[in-house]
């Protein structure tokens, strides 16, 4: 093996998504990107796939050319340490815009500040300053 990556399926909002993740994350790099063109399976210019890398962290992300039934699950999440409490409430704040707040940032007693939240595409985000 080489390398293990998280593997996002969106369902026609990867675009919109990787938008936010480039404002929210500084160091945010669309690392290779293909998207579905006029004669492909999946509408054209939705991600067919993209790499991505920020924070240490290299995901794929693809929006599904078939619906499901199924979609992200909290009990996936990406959990980020953040170094300050204005990076933390910043990126909290960012993510959680439209989406849903699962545990308000406050301190849970493993750590200074913590929230966890969905974005408004359905992906989960554990926010943590140690």
């Amino acid at each position: 093996m080489t390398r293990i990556s998280t593997h996002i399926m969106f369902q026609g909002q990867g675009v919109e998504a990787l938008n936010l993740y480039a404002s929210t994350f500084p160091d945010f790099k669309i690392l290779a990107r293909e998207d579905y063109g006029a004669d492909d399976m999946g509408p054209a210019g939705t991600i067919k796939l993209a790499t991505i890398e920020f924070n240490g962290a290299i995901l794929q992300v693809i929006d599904s050319p078939i619906p499901h039934a199924f979609d992200l699950t909290p009990s996936m999440s990406l959990f980020v340490d953040c170094d300050s409490e204005d990076e933390l409430t910043w990126v909290f704040a960012t993510l959680s815009e439209g989406g849903e707040v699962m545990m308000p940032l406050d301190n849970y007693g493993f750590s200074q500040r913590f929230g966890w939240c969905r974005d408004r595409f359905g992906l989960s985000w554990q926010i943590n300053l140690p």
